[in-house]
């Protein structure tokens, strides 16, 4: 008899479940909450009429469905509904598209449609509860309990036996990992700044390269590779005063020909996030650089700052910058331009005022918190570097100036633990304020690199 009462309620509920399907619109509940979409997969047929019900359970949050046109944002603890009708089968990724907080890039979801054919439904026996049947069909599970005659509607993650499940003692909750830094080496990413977080920016660069020319590699080894030589330690902070907007200072102790000591204050604003309706995440910022610990010689630069992601691991960064009166005051001319007599070319030569940058670059993951970096920036205009004076067979009188100056290059690899990153690098240029890092002050071409570090830390 008990297996009779299986077989009928079975065959009730096959009958039944096409009926429910055949609605005119099917309605899912969707619960954003940081960082995560609950139900995190979403399976529908194609041509089936849905009304999502969209609920942040925390903060402001959105949904986003970039091949349907789907941009859904909601307010913090508000509930939005939009419906539309899958009209292509295939895996389709959910994004949050607005700002949530550190693992934003992260909140991820997935709606499969399937076949308009497919039945979607599915039968499995309860082995804890002999007589328990579970059925499952369009998104929803149904607990039949044949001995009782108890039907129960049960959640995704729900168990479906009546006994108690003892929960396994999970991991310790642990911030979710950030898929790129607020620079590559040099060049500046349109990460954001959280609203009221304070963040310090540590470099470190050495001078000497780790390989040089005409030099016996034990001789390179007793220095160990360059770490022996000077370096150059720049510090900044940034402070997000909004979620898009923020504050940035920072300071470079570099003392050479035409740089000396200077500091960059300036202000960013985050304008689009990869999610939803835009194909890339954008950032402007602004600053100004000056000489003498900001008292003299100063620049004006603008800066665009973009990125892609190719796939789940690669980001693609491109950071094109005007740097304004970079070079106004002639100062890195050569310091023999005084001091001897200069023919007509010698005396006409200049090297600008003004730069245009173009920073290129890539961050790819290799493990879920390490990435390996790399970038290149090519400019146009002023270019630093050094300036050589060319000599008559006298040695009395200057017939030209030459520029040699390389464009930056470097590369890296970097380790991100929550709020910290570390990442070491390798370059050919020491300066790292906006409008000097486009070029090597060391006069190293692509080919010698000098070894150094980035540190990040988030303090609030």
């Amino acid at each position: 008899m008990r297996y009779f009462r299986s077989f009928a309620v079975l065959a009730s509920l096959v009958l039944f479940c096409p009926a429910a399907a055949a609605q005119e619109v099917r309605e899912i509940k969707v619960t954003m909450k940081r960082f995560e979409f609950n139900p995190k997969t979403i399976t529908l047929r194609k041509g089936e009429k849905v009304k999502l019900t969209v609920v942040s359970q925390d903060v402001a949050h959105g949904l986003a469905i970039s091949e349907f046109d789907i941009d859904v944002q909601v307010r913090a603890k508000q509930s939005k509904s939009i419906e539309f009708t899958p009209d292509k089968e295939g895996k389709f990724d959910i994004t949050c598209s607005v700002f949530c907080g550190d693992g934003h890039p992260e909140m991820m979801g997935e709606l499969i449609v399937t076949s308009a054919q497919a039945s979607g439904m599915k039968v499995d026996f309860d082995e804890r509860a002999p007589g328990v049947v579970i059925v499952e069909s369009g998104g929803e599970r149904i607990r039949i309990d044949t001995t009782t005659k108890q039907v129960t509607s049960l959640s995704k993650s729900e168990p479906a036996a009546t006994q108690p499940v003892v929960a396994e003692k999970g991991e310790e909750s642990r911030r979710t990992s950030e898929p790129y830094d607020n620079r590559i080496v040099n060049v500046p990413t349109p990460k954001r700044v959280p609203r009221h977080s304070l963040n310090v920016y540590f470099s470190h660069r050495f001078q000497q390269p780790v390989r040089q020319d005409d030099v016996p590699v034990r001789e390179e080894f007793r220095g160990i590779f360059g770490l022996d030589s000077n370096s150059v330690s720049s510090l900044g902070f940034t402070y997000g005063i909004t979620d898009r907007l923020y504050a940035n200072i920072q300071r470079s102790p570099l003392f050479q020909q035409g740089l000396n000591r200077t500091i960059e204050i300036g202000l960013g604003y985050h304008l689009l996030d990869e999610a939803g309706r835009s194909p890339i995440a954008l950032s402007a910022y602004a600053s100004m650089e000056g000489n003498n610990n900001f008292s003299e010689e100063f620049t004006w630069n603008i800066q665009a700052m973009m990125a892609r992601s190719v796939t789940k691991y690669v980001n693609l960064f491109f950071s094109p910058a005007v740097h304004l009166n970079a070079n106004g005051q002639d100062r890195f001319r050569s310091p023999l331009k005084d001091s001897f007599p200069l023919d007509p070319e010698a005396r006409d030569f200049r090297l600008g005022r003004h730069t245009g940058s173009f920073g290129f670059g890539v961050n790819a993951r290799i493990r879920p918190t390490a990435s390996i970096l790399f970038e290149y920036t090519p400019r146009v205009g002023f270019k630093m570097g050094l300036v050589e004076a060319t000599f008559d067979p006298t040695f009395t009188r200057i017939t030209r100036f030459t520029n040699r100056s390389e464009a930056e290059i470097g590369f890296g690899i970097e380790k991100r633990l929550g709020r910290h990153s570390f990442a070491l690098t390798f370059s050919n240029t020491q300066a790292t304020t906006t409008s000097r890092y486009n070029s090597s002050n060391l006069f190293l071409p692509p080919g010698r690199f000098t070894i150094g570090f980035n540190l990040f830390r988030r303090l609030l």
